[in-house]
């Protein structure tokens, strides 16, 4: 008798199973001819565009600074080039300047040709090192220039005013971006008589703009030349975000 009514038991579960199995079934496939031949909705999703901005002062200026000189042999260029470039780098670190924040981007050596007479005659030669300064303390950055001339740099490639750490600021205009596409999002459906129901999807492109500043050479009869500091303004960054947004309404 308990066997049987195991049994029985056993059977009635199955039973349910397969009423609810064929009840999911039968849902389905009514839902799948429901939307036979239906567009995608579309017609449910608004999507806007968004823009965050923080405006701040740089704390970083880059200086790209460099010096060319000629010589009959490679010793000779080398050795002068080598004199004056060190000599540059030990005045921007008794300014300040780290060790980290000085990088060496480039170094060659090139031979001076001469083409008359429909020859050519190598006439000396050329070197050239370059260094880029990250200088943090901003109101150092125009002596680094001025020690630099006076030194025989006589290749500054101008200064580019950045932000050592954006990330904060980033995450700032990014929120601010948000907002602003939410509020239009809202208002938009507002005037259409709709509700925002939940985001979709989410893209977003962002950097600042850093000014621009005019290159700046000195010549070389002019590199030995003492010189006052300049003035150098750091003037202000934009950190910006542009997002786009895509948002169910209904």
């Amino acid at each position: 008798m308990q066997g049987n009514k195991y049994l029985q038991g056993v059977i009635g579960l199955l039973a349910i199973a397969l009423i609810v199995f064929v009840g999911f079934k039968a849902r389905n496939a009514w839902e799948e001819y429901n939307y036979i031949g239906k567009a995608v909705r579309d017609r449910d999703m608004i999507t806007v565009s968004g823009e965050g901005k923080v405006t701040v002062t740089p704390d970083l200026a880059q200086i790209s600074l460099g010096v060319q000189t000629d010589g009959l042999t490679v010793k000779q260029a080398q050795t002068t080039n080598t004199q004056k470039m060190n000599a540059i780098i030990a005045a921007v670190k008794s300014l300040g300047v780290a060790d980290k924040d000085i990088q060496t981007n480039n170094y060659s050596i090139n031979p001076k040709i001469d083409w008359s007479n429909g020859r050519q005659n190598i006439t000396g030669y050329s070197v050239s090192q370059n260094v880029t300064v990250k200088v943090r303390a901003l109101d150092k950055a125009g002596d680094v220039l001025a020690r630099a001339g006076e030194l025989g740099a006589n290749q500054v490639g101008g200064i580019n005013f950045t932000i050592d750490d954006p990330k904060a600021l980033q995450d700032e205009a990014r929120i601010k971006a948000i907002k602003d596409a939410r509020t239009k999002a809202q208002q938009l459906a507002d005037e259409i008589g709709l509700k925002i129901v939940k985001v979709v999807t989410f893209s977003e492109s962002n950097g600042y703009i850093p000014p621009v500043y005019p290159m700046m050479n000195k010549s070389m009869d002019m590199a030995a030349e003492a010189a006052p500091a300049p003035s150098i303004e750091a003037g202000s960054l934009d950190v910006t975000s542009d997002v786009s947004v895509t948002f169910e309404v209904r």
